[in-house]
C-alpha cells in the first residue's frame, strides 16, 4: 500500500510539474537573463581630470536594468523566437522527475513524521518540505545547471546554438563532474522558500476545508470545482509570499552557474553582488519570476491534488 501511495505521488507530482513548465518557458529565459551578470550595467569610469593638487575620476551612474517586456522584445528581435525556448529540453526532462521526487519525498517523510510528532503540525510540514527540497535539489542539480547555461547562451538569429548534450559535454570537459553541482549551495538555501511555501499552503488548505464544511450546499460550487479553484488560490498566495522572501538565492544560484564566472561560493557571491551592484540587484528578475511562477505553481499544485484525489477515490 505504501509503495502504491509513493507511485501515485510520483505520477501526480510529475504531471503537475510538466503541465506548468511548458507554458512558462519564455518567462524563465527572461528571468535567468535578468539574474545573470551578463546584463549587469556597472558604473562607467571616465578618464581622470587632473586639477592642481588633486585628481578626480568621473563616473556615469549605471542605468536601470531592462524590464521584462523590453528584454523579451530584444531577445525576439536579435535572437528569434526559438531563443525564448532555450533550455526547454532539460526543463521537460528535469521537471517531471524533480517534482515527482519532491512530492514523493514530501509525502513519505510527512507520513513517517506524523507517526512520531503531532500529526499535520507545522513542524511536520516544515521538516517534510526541507527533506523533500534537499533530496530533489541534490538529485536534479546537473539538469538545472545545463538548462541555465543554455538559457544564458545568446546567439544571433539563425545561428545554431548548442543542444543539451553538447552543453553537458562542454561542462564535463572544462569543469569535470563537480561542475554539474555549481550552485547547489544556493539551492539548499532555497529550501527555505519551499518550507515557507508549504507551511502557508497547508494552513490555507486547512482553512479551505473548514470554510467548505461550514457553508450550506446551495451557496457552494460542486465539491470538485470548489476544491480545485480554492487549491489554485492557496498555492498562488503561498508561493508569492515564499518567493518574495527567499528570492535572492535565485540570483546567487544563476551567478554561480555561469560559465567561467568569478563567483565561487554562496557568501562570496552575495557579498560581491551587493558590493558591486547594490542590494536591489538581489531582486533582479523578480517580476518575471512571479509572473511565471505563480500560475505555474497554481497549475502544478492543483493538478497534483486533483490526480491524488481522483486516484484515491477510484481505487
Amino acid at each position: 500500500m505504501a509503495q502504491h501511495s509513493t507511485l501515485l505521488h510520483l505520477l501526480a507530482g510529475g504531471c503537475g510539474g510538466t503541465a506548468g513548465a511548458i507554458l512558462t518557458c519564455p518567462l524563465e529565459v527572461v528571468k535567468t537573463r535578468l539574474q545573470s551578470s551578463q546584463l549587469t550595467l556597472r558604473p562607467l569610469c571616465l578618464s581622470e581630470i587632473h586639477l592642481p593638487g588633486m585628481s578626480v575620476r568621473l563616473m556615469n551612474p549605471s542605468p536601470p536594468s531592462p524590464g521584462v517586456l523590453k528584454l523579451l522584445r530584444a531577445i525576439l528581435e536579435k535572437e528569434g523566437m526559438r531563443s525564448l525556448f532555450r533550455g526547454l529540453g532539460p526543463n521537460l526532462v528535469g521537471v517531471a522527475p524533480s517534482r515527482a521526487i519532491y512530492f514523493a519525498a514530501y509525502s513519505g517523510v510527512k507520513e513517517r513524521l506524523n507517526a512520531v510528532l503531532v500529526p499535520e503540525s507545522k513542524k511536520v510540514h516544515m521538516l517534510s518540505a526541507a527533506c523533500a527540497g534537499v533530496t530533489s535539489a541534490t538529485l536534479t542539480n546537473p539538469i538545472w545547471l545545463v538548462k541555465t547555461r543554455m538559457q544564458l547562451e545568446a546567439r544571433v538569429k539563425g545561428e545554431m546554438a548548442s543542444n543539451a548534450v553538447q552543453c553537458a559535454m562542454r561542462v564535463y570537459r572544462t569543469e569535470g563532474l563537480r561542475g554539474f553541482y555549481r550552485g547547489i549551495t544556493a539551492s539548499y538555501a532555497g529550501v527555505s522558500e519551499t518550507i515557507i511555501h508549504f507551511v502557508i499552503y497547508e494552513a490555507l488548505k486547512q482553512q479551505l476545508r473548514n470554510s467548505h464544511h461550514s457553508l450550506s450546499p446551495p451557496l457552494t460550487l460542486s465539491p470538485n470545482s470548489h476544491d480545485f479553484f480554492g487549491l489554485m488560490g492557496a498555492a498562488a498566495v503561498s508561493k508569492t509570499c515564499a518567493s518574495c522572501i527567499a528570492y535572492p538565492h535565485e540570483v546567487i544560484r544563476t551567478r554561480l552557474r555561469e560559465e567561467g564566472s568569478r563567483y565561487r561560493s554562496l557568501i562570496q557571491t552575495l557579498q560581491l553582488v551587493v558590493h558591486e551592484e547594490g542590494p536591489l540587484a538581489l531582486y533582479r528578475g523578480l517580476l518575471a519570476h512571479l509572473i511565471r511562477q505563480i500560475p505555474n505553481t497554481a497549475i502544478m499544485m492543483a493538478t497534483y491534488e486533483l490526480i491524488v484525489h481522483l486516484a484515491s477515490s477510484t481505487l
